[in-house]
Formats: C-alpha cells, sequence, structure tokens
C-alpha cells in the first residue's frame, strides 16, 4: 500500500515508508520504529493506518539497518544517537504535514518499544507538531535521553504490558504520574496477562491478538478525536 519516500533532514536526507490514507488524504501519524529497524511489522502498521484513513510514515532511523537478533538489535537501539533521531523525527513531521495526503495540523506519534520512549522524545522536542501521542510499552535505554516532560503538549495515552520485563507496570505507573504531576493529559492502561510486544504480529511466542486488537481500537479513536 505504501512506498519508501526519502525526506531532507539537516541537509542530507533519511528513508522513510509513507503508507497514504487509502480514502485519499486524512490525519497524519508517525509510526517509531523497535529496536528492529523499519521491518516489516512496522510498515504494515502504517498499511492499517493508511485502511483506517489516516496517512502514516515510519521514519527510517537506522538508516537501512535491521535485524532480527535481539543481541543485534540492543547494540544498533544502544548505538542510536537520541538527538540525531529526535531530528529524523521532527523532519519526517514536517514532511508528513506537507503532503497532500494529510488533512491534520498536528500529527499523532505512535511508537513500540523503543519507539515508545522515542514518541515521548519526539512529542517533546517537536511539541507544537504533536497532537496525540501513543507509547506501546516504551522505553527509553539511553543514558540521559529522558525528555522534558514539561514541554509535552499533547494528550498522551499508553499501552502496556503487565508481565513486561523491561518496563512493567511499576514503572508505567510512575511516567503516568510523573505526566500527571507535570500537569499533563495522560493515562497508561496496563494490558493483563500479557508481555512486552503483544502489540506484534509477527512474533507468535509474545503477540496476543485480543489485548492488541482492544489497544488498535483505542489508538484510532483517541487519533481521531484528537486530530480531527
Amino acid at each position: 500500500m505504501g512506498d519508501m519516500v526519502e525526506f531532507p533532514v539537516n541537509g542530507s536526507t533519511c528513508p522513510g515508508y509513507l503508507a497514504p490514507a487509502a480514502s485519499g488524504a486524512g490525519p497524519a501519524v508517525l509510526v517509531i520504529q523497535e529496536w528492529w529497524g523499519l521491518v516489516p511489522h512496522i510498515t504494515d502498521v502504517c498499511d492499517r493506518f493508511a485502511a483506517a484513513g489516516f496517512t502514516a510514515m515510519a521514519p527510517d532511523l537506522y538508516r537501512g539497518e535491521k535485524t532480527t537478533e535481539p543481541d543485534e538489535a540492543g547494540k544498533l537501539m544502544m548505538a542510536l544517537n537520541v538527538q540525531a533521531a529526535a531530528k529524523d523525527m521532527d523532519a519526517a513531521i514536517d514532511y508528513l504535514l506537507a503532503s497532500d495526503a494529510v488533512t491534520s495540523e498536528r500529527v499523532g506519534v505512535i511508537g513500540f518499544c523503543m519507539g515508545g520512549g522515542l514518541a515521548l522524545v519526539s512529542a517533546c522536542h517537536s511539541a507544537s507538531k504533536v497532537g496525540a501521542v501513543a507509547p506501546f510499552y516504551g522505553l527509553i535505554p539511553w543514558e540521559g535521553a529522558k525528555p522534558d516532560l514539561s514541554l509535552l503538549e499533547a494528550p498522551v495515552r499508553g499501552h502496556f504490558a503487565e508481565l513486561d520485563g523491561f518496563f512493567g507496570p511499576d514503572a508505567a505507573r510512575e511516567l503516568e504520574a510523573e505526566m500527571r504531576e507535570a500537569g499533563k493529559d495522560a493515562s497508561i492502561e496496563i494490558h493483563p496477562g500479557v508481555d512486552h510486544a503483544f502489540f506484534n504480529d509477527t512474533r507468535p511466542e509474545v503477540y496476543q491478538a485480543a489485548e492488541a486488537e482492544k489497544a488498535w481500537e483505542s489508538t484510532l479513536e483517541f487519533f481521531r478525536g484528537s486530530l480531527g
């Protein structure tokens, strides 16, 4: 449904996957990758948003590198420069908002695992351009990379997993409390009985269809309500 594109960043370019709304035009959604890279699961999420009437784009933050091996994914993630990634995401937002296939003035940002943490980074770094944030089991593993949540303007609706060994319910509740104490419109749903990456249907060992569908429908409703 979508196609690979190149968008300008800092005098260079970054690849990304763009899926225009099946209806012709719709609200903009930025989709942020897991630590595996711009893999089929992420491009499929863009296509699913397009089928639901949104124009979605996933920037390739690893510039073409991807893997199915956890050790390699960990190395790629830790080698990622968060400041550079923030610039990539901001440039992707500009590219999206300039598209004829986009009807909204702000973007919704969704990210998974590493991308869930980066979704919050993006929402703070590009606060005036982000209208809604949906981090899925997000974590920020980089030292000193935690965003300044006071900058956040968009409402946050997070989806985390009860059995998550990386970022469990206590950490999710702490993040929610921190955002609320900063006066933000934030709520996090802890999905019961599921593990980290429960939304990823390319990973049968953790995928849980019922909770994944619930999180998806909730996110579509949230983005429609927030982005118009």
